[in-house]
């Protein structure tokens, strides 16, 4: 497991305040209420550890198939169900949500090779990530990557919790199926938007892995 780079100023950030926290503590409670110091210093050193987690690539075996579409983010299928695209393809089509957990992998991954037709970020809300109105007006980037099979569309998009989003694609690009698309920090929710003519392969309610698990067919 390494850590994303986008992680090292707020790791060193949350190491300083550990750091400071701890040595207060010690320094004027640990005479006097010693199960207090400890205490608190169990629970830094947690959310220490927790924040590191947030920015964790563990190493996996990444699916690489031209005729697939994969995963782009881990977390659970939240949304399976056809709808109007407005922003790019102005047509019916079939849009996948991913819910990404502050436990979950943050990195995202492109779903497919091919050639970046389309990217850009919009302001927006930071209603939280299930709510059905955040695909279109919270804080978003859409990308879409095109190949031989078609194009599909991948939103990331931030939430109540998540505030900043990392999006490291620009059109003419050619991307490979697995590499990195970009990050979303503490988690949120990514949509793709599929042809209407893709077989869906993930069921709602399931836990899915970035750079892994098959998304659909086109």
């Amino acid at each position: 497991m390494t850590i994303h780079r986008e992680g090292y100023k707020s790791i060193a950030i949350a190491a300083l305040i550990f750091g400071l926290i701890n040595l207060l503590s010690f320094y004027f409670l640990s005479a006097q209420i010693p199960w207090l110091a400890t205490i608190i210093f169990i629970i830094t050193l947690f959310l220490f550890l927790f924040i590191i987690s947030f920015f964790r690539i563990p190493k996996r075996l990444l699916t690489i198939d031209a005729g697939k579409v994969i995963c782009p983010a881990d977390g659970k299928v939240v949304v399976i169900e056809e709808i109007t695209d407005t922003e790019y393809y102005n047509d019916r089509r079939i849009q996948v949500s991913i819910f990404m957990s502050p436990a979950n992998v943050h990195v995202n991954r492109n779903a497919v090779s091919g050639k970046v037709k389309y990217s850009q970020y919009h302001k927006g809300k930071y209603l939280v990530a299930w709510h059905p109105k955040s695909s279109t007006e919270n804080e978003r980037h859409s990308v879409v990557i095109e190949n031989d099979n078609g194009s599909i569309l991948v939103k990331q998009i931030a939430g109540a919790l998540a505030k900043r989003i990392c999006n490291y694609l620009k059109p003419g690009d050619i991307v490979t199926q697995g590499t990195e698309m970009g990050f979303i920090k503490f988690g949120s929710r990514v949509d793709v938007l599929l042809p209407l003519t893709a077989k869906v392969q993930v069921q709602l309610n399931q836990a899915v892995q970035g750079g892994v698990t098959v998304l659909a067919t086109m």
